[in-house]
């Protein structure tokens, strides 16, 4: 099942996804012992903006950037987020497949035929805090639009 918003950004604070997964200086991402055991849900932007949130992400002193899958065409990126994501998900332009409980569990090997891990597991924190993708992705499409825009 997908979530995705195609409008306008809303206006509003925050989801309750978000608020259960609020940004803390520690992370709210689930601790790294037994992250393989952990389901994920799967966020998916295209590979531009994708690219502008990692480089965003790992420059910032909040919570590391989880494992990143990047398909065969590298037309799109995923990041790895904590079960439930998708329940709340609406960033324009993205989307959040949620895995109903049955959780995608992070392996070693890329979980779908045709992709790669951008960032393996092993180089990188359990899961992206959604909070934290979420304004990373914010900032990644204004930037995009600003180089667009000075063409």
């Amino acid at each position: 099942m997908e979530n995705s918003v195609n409008g306008a950004p809303r206006t509003t604070a925050t989801t309750a996804t978000t608020a259960r997964h609020t940004p803390t200086q520690d992370s709210s991402a689930p601790p790294r012992d037994g992250a393989a055991a952990e389901p994920c849900d799967l966020v998916t932007v295209p590979a531009r903006q994708g690219l502008e949130a990692v480089d965003i992400l790992r420059r910032a002193d909040a919570p590391a950037v989880g494992p990143v899958l990047h398909d065969g065409a590298c037309d799109t990126l995923g990041f790895l987020v904590p079960p439930g994501t998708a329940d709340g998900w609406d960033m324009p332009g993205s989307a959040c497949t949620q895995t109903s409980g049955r959780g995608l569990r992070i392996p070693a090997e890329p979980p779908v035929t045709g992709s790669g891990w951008l960032l393996p597991p092993d180089d990188a924190d359990p899961v992206t805090d959604p909070a934290v993708l979420r304004k990373a992705l914010g900032e990644a499409a204004r930037l995009i639009e600003a180089a667009d825009n000075c063409s």
